[in-house]
């Protein structure tokens, strides 16, 4: 028989097996012999009072032996003769798109402009220690995309886009730990996500899928407002009738691309702002209520928001025990991100700390669809040249950021290619820098101890979410204009993050497919 109860217990309690066994064998009165084995189903922390609780969600096995369920991946076809669908872009929408039309049994083309994992290791090598910015391949281009060596944040509020369990699932079929189907925020880690990108790769050529690498596409070739393939960098056309674009949303001399050819686009609201990093034990400190968080609650995180003058002010990608990246996709810009490893036990936590853009603030670059993009690339350049024309970010400690004020000294920080003082009201529109300097003492008024000269102010957090949109149809997912066209995940304006990325690559899978007969 078996049993299903939620309950709060201590983070003692929930670190320990049989503690939590005995914990329930008390509360409910089970006959502790009895209980063969209990199974957490879900597991979140409450840590709004100083009392921190855990609150489980578990499964009670009594007189039953408990097989753990094995998951796996689907019955895959082999495609290698099957119509094909090009996927542009190999990041988490586009392989979760190849899967599904493999699963569907059409033949995916995946291009994508950057190298694999391996290759790839090489040019962030080159970014973090030589500057060296390659426009193919760095953080957020290359195998995975931006997932890859984002954290793998898997928490998502896009519930009612799709079904979020299956792409969970997919994710431990292919080599991440089960803990991600029970955790309330479930994270993978820089460090475990390359291998599962590669596994997810291996998949699809083996089942007769291709992922062709170094290929940035350069052209998309029409005929009479339908899909009729695309062209590559080194002059190879790919033919095909349907065409899922799912480039990210760095991309953009893809953007160009669809403006240059008539492809209708629109400008879009994003999110700009810097990236703040903080001593972890700083933090725990703030949310735990205790100078020691001890061995049986994770790192902190937290997340934020407040209005400053009608506008708001909010924590985005927040990294507990993580490091700050360079993520700059074209030389002469600079953009900050954030990751954690998968124990996030690095000393320093890190989290985007944004400005909401509106359409009005970008105006000034007309009614163009790239308008949005254009005030996006401005800022980056001019953080590039405050910083010194290198990948050296400007920064300022910051108490010294609220008060105007340059810093004399700049603390430790995780971010490799170093940085330099510069006072970012030369860097920030005067909206986004007033904005944030009162935005971070209102933190600091819901988080006591925040608002610190101990922390330190990264420009620039400004690839939150894409600034363009490639409209579709709701229903079918098509472009609104190009017949066989499916504007797909972060970069058409559809997804913001690994699982709704997934989510929307599967569904536009699935609407390709469906049309194809």
């Amino acid at each position: 028989m078996q049993q299903e109860f939620s309950f709060q217990v201590s983070p003692e309690t929930a670190g320990n097996t049989e503690a939590v066994k005995h914990f329930v064998a008390k509360q409910y009165g089970l006959p502790i012999n009895e209980i063969t084995h209990v199974e957490v189903l879900k597991r979140s922390i409450d840590a709004r009072q100083r009392n921190i609780k855990v609150n489980l969600k578990v499964q009670v096995y009594l007189q039953e032996d408990f097989e753990e369920k094995k998951i796996t991946t689907p019955e895959y076809k082999d495609v290698s003769n099957a119509e094909e669908i090009i996927i542009v872009g190999a990041g988490p929408a586009g392989l979760f798109a190849a899967l599904r039309c493999i699963e569907l049994g059409k033949k995916p083309i995946v291009v994508e402009r950057g190298k694999d994992v391996r290759a790839r290791r090489r040019d962030l090598k080159k970014l973090n220690i030589e500057h060296v910015v390659d426009q193919d391949s760095n953080y957020c281009f290359g195998e995975g995309g931006a997932g890859t060596y984002s954290d793998g944040k898997l928490y998502t509020r896009s519930k009612k886009r799709g079904d979020v369990n299956r792409i969970l699932e997919l994710l431990v079929a292919f080599g991440a730990t089960n803990q991600i189907l029970v955790e309330a925020h479930p994270h993978i880690g820089t460090n475990k996500l390359p291998a599962i990108i590669q596994d997810i790769t291996k998949t699809i050529i083996d089942h007769g899928g291709e992922v062709l690498f170094n290929s940035r596409v350069t052209d998309i070739l029409l005929q009479n407002e339908e899909i009729a393939g695309v062209v590559l960098m080194d002059g190879r056309k790919i033919v095909a009738k349907k065409l899922i674009l799912a480039t990210g949303h760095s991309a953009k001399d893809i953007f160009t691309l669809l403006y240059n050819k008539k492809i209708f686009i629109e400008a879009k609201p994003f999110a700009l702002g810097v990236r703040v990093e903080h001593p972890q034990a700083l933090i725990d400190q703030i949310q735990y209520h205790t100078a020691n968080r001890g061995e049986f609650l994770p790192p902190s995180s937290y997340s934020i928001v407040k209005q400053v003058k009608g506008r708001g002010v909010y924590s985005f990608c927040m990294c507990p025990g993580g490091i700050i990246a360079p993520c700059a996709t074209s030389p002469g810009e600079i953009v900050t991100n954030g990751w954690s490893p998968s124990k996030r036990d690095q000393a320093t936590a890190n989290s985007g700390i944004v400005v909401e853009i509106k359409p009005s603030d970008f105006a000034i670059f007309g009614d163009s669809p790239l308008a949005a993009l254009k005030f996006q690339q401005e800022v980056e350049k001019k953080a590039w040249i405050a910083g010194g024309k290198t990948q050296t970010a400007p920064a300022q400690r910051l108490v010294d950021f609220s008060s105007g004020k340059i810093s004399s000294s700049l603390p430790e920080t995780s971010y490799k290619p170093g940085i330099a003082s510069v006072e970012l009201g030369e860097v920030l529109p005067g909206f986004v820098y007033e904005s944030l300097q009162k935005g971070f003492i209102e933190f600091g008024k819901s988080m006591k101890g925040y608002f610190t000269n101990e922390a330190v102010v990264h420009a620039t957090e400004s690839r939150t979410s894409s600034p363009v949109r490639i409209p579709r149809d709701r229903e079918t997912l098509e472009h609104v204009q190009i017949k066989g066209l499916y504007p797909c995940g972060e970069g058409a304006g559809y997804a913001g993050g690994i699982v709704s990325a997934a989510i929307d690559g599967e569904k536009c899978a699935e609407k390709a497919v469906l049309a194809m007969g």
